[in-house]
């Protein structure tokens, strides 16, 4: 018995921190963080993919170090120190991608030094990795990076399919001749929208994934609030019934 209790209080909290990075609070939709390369460079999957795991890898491995240093930095240095750490996993990433990914990187232009200066970055580094132990601080930029990624990716596919009539296009720029095959033509003869390629496309295209996120989530607390009232009179019911019979 007194084994199993803190086993499950880890899970409790994982559960929480992958609930929290994905959904509850996505840097992207609840934050509104990385505001200013989400809506410049995610006019295709390929960017946004490019751009999403590069920031994904700066998070991670921030995260990590900030946790692993977080009892040796001093208070009034905390702030400069986290910038510099989350600055070299930048550079590295930039190197990475001159060395692998160069058309890319020069498409992504300047957004990838950026990472620096994301929000979201620096925020959970302070918030979250300089209180708390390496592993669910690596979990909590693994998953609050996957939720970024997934909102630049799902925009990214909205813009190429409605400017472009297609998706994955240009594959190749992040993984090699072989995705060459990737690209999937929707629309046969399709008339580029240049106006979902521009950032007023971006703009409308975040706002109605933010509006439906927004209605999800007050349809589940209808959901629950129903699910409650229903729940409690049966509940009260047994109370009641349970002390007569004691």
């Amino acid at each position: 018995m007194d084994e199993s209790v803190p086993e499950s209080k880890p899970s409790a909290n994982y559960a929480e921190i992958i609930y929290n990075g994905i959904w509850k609070n996505n840097p992207a939709l609840v934050q509104l963080l990385g505001l200013c390369p989400m809506l410049a460079v995610t006019s295709t999957v390929v960017n946004a993919l490019g751009l999403g795991l590069a920031t994904l890898v700066v998070l991670v491995g921030s995260n990590i170090a900030v946790s692993l240093i977080r009892n040796y930095v001093a208070d009034a240095v905390r702030l400069p120190a986290f910038v510099m750490i989350i600055a070299s996993f930048t550079t590295c990433i930039e190197l990475i991608m001159q060395a692998y990914t160069y058309e890319l990187y020069q498409i992504l232009g300047i957004f990838i030094p950026l990472i620096v200066t994301n929000c979201a970055i620096l925020g959970r580094a302070d918030a979250f990795a300089s209180r708390n132990p390496v592993l669910p601080s690596a979990l909590d930029g693994f998953m609050m990076g996957l939720g970024f990624m997934v909102i630049l990716v799902t925009l990214g596919a909205m813009r190429e399919l409605i400017g472009q009539g297609t998706l994955f296009s240009d594959m190749q720029l992040l993984f090699g001749d072989m995705a060459i095959q990737w690209k999937w033509v929707v629309f046969e003869n399709y008339p580029n929208v240049l106006f979902a390629v521009l950032p007023p496309g971006a703009f409308i295209g975040l706002g109605l994934l933010i509006a439906g996120k927004n209605y999800l989530d007050e349809r589940e607390k209808k959901r629950l609030a129903v699910q409650k009232a229903q729940d409690g009179p049966s509940e009260s019911k047994r109370v009641r019934v349970t002390g007569q019979v004691s």
